[in-house]
């Protein structure tokens, strides 16, 4: 701890990104990151927009990337707010919605950095342990609280759950925002966003990253009512109004117009999630049903270091958390179907 450091931030243990080498290749399956290209669409706008037009700033309202997911959601521009990446549009959400001394609840084992917004921003959180199969405890989550996160499907476990359960949340939860972290909804889960028009407290947040190939150019989304997209642009536009750069704004309005594109990849992607599941459920391993573009898994001989450690000197980096409960479980970003295989003939080895 540096002693020029805030009080504030004295004790706050920051979110660990997966690894990125740079010592030696790897088959990286750690960071959820799609195997194939962006939409050459996608590529062809960002190319056209680095021009002269990047000596003046960027829209900062995004309209041309918040047009294109109203069209394709079917909801109004005012429902749509974008930004440098879902992180950030969640970061932004635990300021406009959360105040302190109201507990925020969501699963105890889920996306890892929701209890360090909470702790960065001051409010108070409880964590709801998980059933011992790890399906979200969604009765825990209904009322006696200052908002609910969700991560549907959640991470690191895959696990989905159906529209209905939302709205069972929502109804239970009227008084407060309900954000659905919907990150990896398009590898076979069931948005939520049809469940805007009728209730006001809920934020569904998607992004490019995933099933659009585009983590490297860093644009989230929310959908939701007007009045908590106007919550999201207060924030914004109070710490930096321009949060997503020309070639980003170009890169995913594109993406999100090549539909096509968008269905071929997350096809390609959920085929391989399940012979990869057969092929790892052969070979002893316990799988949880995935609907994201990563799999949850176990061994009833090996812990989750010694596989860790075993598959990185073999060339494979996979994830691993030194967390109870989940201390012997990896999560298995999906590759092309020739990595798969490689880290079939890895464990094999």
């Amino acid at each position: 701890m540096n002693r020029y450091w805030s009080k504030r931030i004295q004790d706050i243990v920051p979110y660990v990104p997966g690894e990125q080498p740079k010592d030696r290749r790897f088959i990286k399956l750690n960071t959820n990151e799609c195997p194939y290209p962006p939409s050459p669409k996608a590529l062809e706008a960002i190319r056209a927009a680095a021009g002269d037009s990047l000596r003046l700033y960027p829209d900062p309202e995004c309209m041309g990337s918040r047009a294109a997911i109203a069209k394709r959601e079917g909801l109004d521009t005012d429902q749509v707010f974008c930004g440098n990446g879902s992180d950030e549009i969640l970061a932004f959400a635990f300021q406009a919605f959360f105040d302190p001394g109201k507990e925020i609840v969501f699963p105890k084992i889920t996306y890892s950095f929701y209890p360090v917004y909470t702790d960065f921003f001051g409010l108070d959180r409880r964590e709801v342990p998980m059933d011992p199969d790890f399906a979200s405890p969604v009765e825990a989550l209904c009322g006696q609280n200052g908002g609910v996160v969700l991560a549907n499907p959640n991470a690191p476990t895959g696990i989905a759950v159906g529209r209905d359960t939302v709205e069972k949340l929502l109804r239970a939860n009227p008084d407060v925002v309900v954000i659905v972290d919907e990150a990896y909804v398009d590898f076979g889960a069931e948005s939520s966003v049809g469940l805007i028009k009728d209730h006001p407290n809920l934020l569904v947040v998607q992004t490019t990253s995933k099933s659009r190939a585009l983590a490297g150019l860093r644009v989230g989304w929310a959908m939701g009512d007007a009045g908590l997209i106007d919550g999201l642009r207060c924030v914004r536009d109070s710490i930096n109004s321009y949060t997503v750069d020309r070639l980003a704004q170009a890169g995913a309005t594109a993406a999100i117009e090549d539909e096509d594109y968008f269905q071929s990849i997350r096809q390609r992607v959920m085929a391989t999630r399940e012979w990869t599941k057969k092929a790892l459920k052969e070979r002893g391993f316990i799988v949880i049903d995935s609907m994201t573009n990563f799999l949850f898994v176990s061994h009833p001989s090996h812990s989750g270091k010694e596989m860790l450690d075993l598959l990185r000197e073999r060339g494979i980096l996979v994830r691993w958390w030194d967390r109870p409960g989940i201390e012997n479980w990896l999560r298995i970003s999906i590759g092309t179907d020739e990595e798969m295989a490689a880290l079939m003939s890895a464990l094999d080895g």
